[in-house]
């Protein structure tokens, strides 16, 4: 594999499907798994196999039907939840468990009840149980982001040596900063001697809406992995968005980074998704929001319509988005208008476009956005009066 290729693991149908509401049935979860692989993700996260019968047979169905992507179940740290995990994933091509535990203090302390060294044995026996059942071990050292440093190095490590061969360091409450969570890549990548047979990987929450800075802060610093969601779906605030990433490694190719995601598919993915997962999308969304690539102050309108790259740093084709939109309100300028009665079919020369935006204004006062239908009828009315002068 590259040197620079990062890859994608989706967790849509498992962390995206954590939000309250956007519970999905077997078919649903198995034709969205269909689409990412199409999408070209390279992992799917089809779900968590001991939680439900429902689960179960929904990662079993997605094991069987995915061809070429490896398809990922997620279990704790129990002998029977990997067990499980396995039976589920048996169908599958490429099959990988993901399995792990807490680090943090505040993990082991309050939620284990236990002490870091008891810890760092259940890591390592949870990674052996699953290397029994597939050669592809991912292990998550949950709340990895408020793990000291130096008894993460020690777990991921010991880890590594059990058979992991992609660990996973998540900012499980979207704590770090973006040069903290660098840093804790970093540190792994300078300080665990056998981190080069395995991959890093990010799963960063958005709790503090730093998932997306924290995801590629990892990758400049040596992850090889992101986990994420389409629409930043996920617990709480949720989690890195998937579609942010992508653009950001494509439009900074200098990074040296890249995925095998076909960007075109972003925007239909991402209709698909909210409608069968019933959370609509922000409307100022990066990306797939519906006014990712609209313009309606008139400053931005000038610039957009005499070189669409002064205010556009993506084609919205890119990503499967429907053209730019040039949008009108009080706020928009002369020369958006005369471009709108432009696509209406009206040819209107400077003089007539100054006396049809006093008009305009009054118009744009009085509602939110001047449509299609306003500017035909101020256009008409225009062209008769000047007709009987």
């Amino acid at each position: 594999m590259a040197e620079g290729k990062v890859r994608i693991f989706d967790t849509t149908l498992r962390d995206g499907e954590q939000v309250p509401g956007c519970k999905l049935n077997t078919g649903e979860k198995l034709m969205l798994a269909l689409q990412l692989e199409e999408l070209g993700v390279d992992i799917i996260e089809a779900g968590f196999p001991i939680s439900s019968p429902g689960d179960f047979e929904s990662v079993s169905q997605i094991a069987k039907a995915i061809k070429h992507t490896t398809v990922c179940g997620l279990s704790r740290a129990v002998q029977k939840d990997i067990e499980v995990a396995a039976a589920a994933l048996k169908g599958a091509v490429r099959p990988r468990i993901h399995t792990g535990i807490g680090t943090s203090d505040y993990h082991i302390k309050s939620k284990f009840n236990s002490t870091r060294e008891d810890i760092l044995e259940r890591a390592v026996q949870c990674v052996k149980w699953a290397r029994n059942y597939t050669d592809d071990v991912e292990f998550y050292a949950e709340d990895a982001g408020r793990t000291d440093n130096d008894y993460l190095a020690m777990v991921i490590e010991a880890v590594i040596k059990a058979g992991a061969t992609t660990v996973n360091i998540p900012d499980t409450t979207g704590y770090c900063l973006p040069y903290q969570y660098g840093e804790k890549i970093a540190y792994l990548v300078n300080n665990v001697p056998n981190i080069d047979k395995a991959f890093i990987s990010c799963h960063c929450h958005n709790d503090l809406g730093l998932a997306t800075a924290n995801s590629i802060a990892g990758v400049i610093a040596g992850a090889r992995q992101i986990e994420c969601t389409i629409n930043g779906l996920g617990e709480r605030a949720g989690n890195t968005s998937l579609e942010e990433v992508v653009m950001i490694l494509k439009q900074h190719k200098h990074l040296g980074l890249y995925t095998d995601i076909k960007t075109e598919q972003l925007n239909p993915l991402s209709r698909l998704v909210s409608d069968t997962m019933r959370m609509p999308v922000q409307p100022n969304k990066a990306i797939v929001g519906s006014n990712a690539f609209s313009h309606s102050s008139g400053i931005h309108q000038d610039g957009f319509l005499k070189d669409a790259l002064t205010y556009e740093i993506i084609n919205p084709e890119e990503v499967g988005a429907d053209s730019s939109k040039i949008v009108l309100t009080a706020r928009s300028g002369r020369s958006a208008l005369a471009y709108r009665f432009q696509k209406l079919g009206f040819q209107f020369d400077r003089n007539d476009v100054d006396v049809l935006y006093k008009e305009f204004l009054n118009v744009a006062d009085s509602k939110k956005e001047v449509e299609d239908s306003d500017l035909s009828r101020m256009a008409t009315e225009y062209q008769q009066q000047t007709a009987i002068a």
